[in-house]
Parts: structure tokens; sequence; C-alpha cells
């Protein structure tokens, strides 16, 4: 569906993106991850054509982008890009017919994802008077309304409750299950984690990981132990055979230096804590992502 290579983009001496490869497939949900500034917004831009890269290819079913490639991408910008002073419905509407649907269809698509936002009643708003969590909810129709083979979204999760990102997911999900390429950017290392199939992880421009999900944690080994207890787990920390301890309330993910002595440091845990749980596990994709960002900036890719 969509193939992307050796990318690159400079602002006045600055590199943005230096050589970002990647490919998602139709039915892929794919998660593009790096810290703030790391390049994931120019990435999404120059990928859309919205700016034009200095170096590398992109292709759409094996062609460039072109005008009429806009009508089969769906596109969610980080920043609000709404009319403010526009109604739910117009606005929808508009970009509807920016897409090329006919009015006679575009309106009850509109009425159909207003009502599953839970905005059906507040259709004759204006934009403006919106939270920015519903504000959120009508870029994400715009997004998707006209059902595109190809949906980019910058940060989708933003603004929404707990329970609008579960609407969300399902509904991304479900996207995916009709064969739509989904590639989106985001902070929230717990949704990548549950929902995407492939990542591609920039620094600083550079992309430092990229392939498979799953093949990117069994490389990272299983040197893992996750806790769940009661009492204090500061302690963890200055545990000499552990590498890495991220502590939590009640529970923390552990690195050890060698996994044949998590027997050791089960015993130990014991009479320190109640422990509620103690399992060996994958890393998660944060450890993950701490790791890499924090530590080495070579190139790691699953695909060979």
């Amino acid at each position: 569906m969509l193939k992307v290579t050796d990318l690159r983009k400079e602002y006045d001496g600055v590199i943005a993106v230096d050589g970002v490869t990647l490919e998602v497939k139709r039915g892929e949900l794919f998660g593009l991850l790096g810290p703030n500034g790391a390049g994931k917004t120019t990435t999404i831009r120059t990928i859309l054509n919205i700016i034009k890269p200095d170096r590398g290819d992109i292709y759409f079913d094996g062609k460039p982008f072109t005008n009429s490639t806009w009508n089969i991408v769906g596109y969610l910008p980080e920043e609000r890009g709404l009319y403010r002073k526009s109604k739910i419905i117009s606005t929808i509407l508009y970009f509807a017919n920016l897409k090329g649907i006919e009015p006679k269809k575009s309106k009850p698509l509109a009425i159909h994802w207003l009502e599953r936002f839970g905005l059906k009643n507040e259709c004759h708003r204006k934009i403006e008077e919106l939270s920015k969590g519903n504000q959120q909810k009508v870029q994400l129709i715009i997004s998707f309304l006209h059902n595109p083979q190809l949906l980019i979204l910058d940060e989708p999760f933003a603004g929404l409750d707990p329970v609008n990102q579960i609407l969300l997911k399902d509904i991304l999900l479900e996207l995916k299950q009709k064969g739509t390429a989904i590639i989106f950017s985001t902070h929230q290392m717990e949704q990548v984690e549950k929902m995407c199939d492939s990542i591609c992880l920039i620094n600083k421009g550079k992309p430092v990981l990229n392939g498979e999900l799953h093949e990117i944690k069994k490389r990272y080994g299983t040197n893992f132990v996750h806790i769940e207890y009661e009492g204090s787990g500061e302690f963890l920390k200055e545990i000499e055979f552990i590498r890495r301890a991220d502590v939590y309330q009640n529970y923390a993910e552990l690195e050890l230096t060698d996994i044949s002595r998590s027997t050791e440091l089960l015993a130990y845990l014991n009479e320190r804590l109640l422990l509620r749980k103690f399992e060996i596990v994958e890393p998660s994709l944060n450890s993950i992502f701490v790791n890499v960002v924090g530590g080495s900036q070579k190139y790691l890719s699953v695909n060979g």
C-alpha cells in the first residue's frame, strides 16, 4: 500500500528527517513513534506531499503521490484545523464534498458517525462551542468519512477521555478488518502495544527501530519480570542484579542482568513486599522505547 524509502528533509541546516524507510500494508496498524521533536510530524507531512522531501521515494500501490491520491487518503493533523464559526454538520459536509462524496451520501454518513461519537444532538452547534475532546471527534470523523484506503492519524487519542479512547480503538480495529492501512503517531505506548502490528521508532530524525512489534519484543529478550505488590518498591532500584527498574504505585517492570536470578529475586521480594503477582514477561514497548532512545542510536531492524 505505502512504501517510503530513504526519506530526508532539512530546514536551514537542521535535519528533521534522515533516512526514514517504512512499509505499511493493507489491513495493517502501524505505529510511528518517537520523543518530542523526533521528526514524526515532518515524516507524515512529507509522506502526504504537504512538504517536499529533499530526498527519498514515496509510493502508494507502486505509484507516486498525485492529486487524485488525496481521495484515497484520510488525514488527522495534530493541530486543530476546523472552522471555528461553522456548525459541526456543515463542517463535516464541506470536507466530504472536498473528498468527492455526493451530498445525498455524505449527510447520512455524517449522521451515522456523529451518532457513534455521541454528537448527533450537537450537530448544529458551532465548532468553537465544543470541548477539545469533541473537536477531536469531529476531526476524526472528517478523516475517515470517505472510507480511505490509507488513514494517517497524528496523535489521534489527544483530548479523548478513556471511554472515547476505547471507542476510537474499536473503530480503528474495524477499519483495519476492512483492509484500511492505518498509520498513527502517538505518545501513548499502551495503545500502540495493544493495537499495532508494526512500528517505526524515530529519534533525532533517524529511524532507530523498525519492524513487526512481536519480532521487536522477541529481539529484546525475556530478561524482564513484571510484579504487582503492596508496599514501597523504591528499593528495587538498588538491587545489584536489576539493570533497570520502572517502579510505579503498586507494580513494577524489572530488567534483570541474568534471568536465572529470578528465583533469587522472588525469594527476596517475598521478604520485603506483599507480592500479588510475579511473572517473567516480554519487555513492554515503553521499556524498549526508553532503552533505545536513551541508549544506543544504532539503527535496528527486525526485517534485516
